[in-house]
């Protein structure tokens, strides 16, 4: 009696209608999700590079029309772009560090148990995520530190976060305690556990962290219109705050300095109130959306195992 051959069936195959279909709409809905998130930041891009005549009238939403680059040129050309993308560049780079640092080290101190009244200390921290003074207080303790109008008022207040700071020490407290005691043993100290052990092995949450502080100093406006009444120190969102408010008096400013003769092919690139706005949110959201790359990998394990423990 031959026997039949048995056909090796795959897993896809073996799935119900029901399974199959339920997978049909979920790849539909994901990819709608993602093209929800990803088509605003599109649209930016397009109309930031397209006929300004065009894109004032809406008619660029899916691709590009008449590709030129004059926008940006024109816009980093307006005053204090340059000096705020500074101002804006240094307090995220300077105040990620800094608060990196600071909920690294303060997370790993309130892991030991020879810190003097740890439980106190750490207590005192996380009860100021609860209250908040409100703005009239806060100017008058900056203002008082002698804070206000100085590049330090977006760095100072930043860098000690009790969020990042419970995140760090719970990330810390999975590490088997093996490894600091193992160190003592051979005679290090707390620093050397600090920075030769602990921190190498905290670059998930190290990452989170730093995404978060960087994502909060970039994006932040509201600490110069509160504190800083110097121009030289305006930060870039801020000034994206007042070019979008201003949009049609910078259009017709822009207008004005290139001359009043225009011939078809410069209307095509004369600056709108739209052209205006495009263009200087491209600026100010491009730079920080490259930063997740580099970040990515450690973010979703960093948030996994520094999680608020219950």
């Amino acid at each position: 009696m031959s026997k039949k051959a048995v056909k090796s069936v795959s897993p896809a195959q073996r799935r119900t209608t029901g399974e199959k279909a339920f997978a049909v709409f979920n790849g539909a809905f994901f990819i709608l999700f993602a093209f929800l998130c990803t088509y605003p930041f599109w649209y930016l891009m397009i109309n930031s590079v397209s006929d300004n005549a065009a894109s004032a009238a809406g008619k660029v939403n899916w691709w590009i029309q008449g590709f030129h680059l004059e926008n940006y040129k024109q816009v980093f050309g307006l005053e204090g772009m340059g000096q705020a993308s500074l101002v804006s560049l240094g307090r995220t780079v300077i105040g990620t560090v800094l608060t990196v640092m600071a909920s690294a080290f303060l997370g790993f101190m309130f892991t030991q148990k020879k810190m003097w009244h740890r439980q106190f200390w750490y207590r005192f921290f996380v009860i100021t995520m609860y209250f908040n003074a409100g703005i009239i207080p806060a100017f008058i303790t900056m203002k008082n530190l002698g804070l206000t109008n100085t590049f330090w008022v977006y760095i100072l207040p930043a860098i000690v976060q009790p969020f990042n700071i419970i995140l760090v020490k719970t990330f810390i407290e999975s590490i088997p305690s093996s490894l600091e005691e193992a160190a003592e043993m051979d005679g290090a100290g707390t620093m050397t556990i600090f920075f030769k052990i602990i921190m190498p092995m905290c670059s998930p949450i190290l990452a989170t962290v730093a995404i978060f502080s960087a994502v909060g100093q970039w994006n932040s406006f509201q600490d110069t219109l509160i504190y800083i009444t110097d121009n030289k120190l305006y930060s870039l969102q801020y000034l994206l705050y007042t070019y979008i408010n201003q949009a049609n008096s910078l259009a017709a400013s822009v207008k004005a300095n290139a001359g009043t003769a225009m011939n078809v092919a410069a209307m095509a690139t004369q600056q709108t109130p739209t052209s205006i706005r495009m263009t200087v949110s491209v600026i100010v959201v491009l730079p920080i959306m490259f930063v997740y790359p580099f970040f990515q990998r450690y973010f979703v394990k960093g948030m996994m195992l520094g999680a608020v423990k219950g």
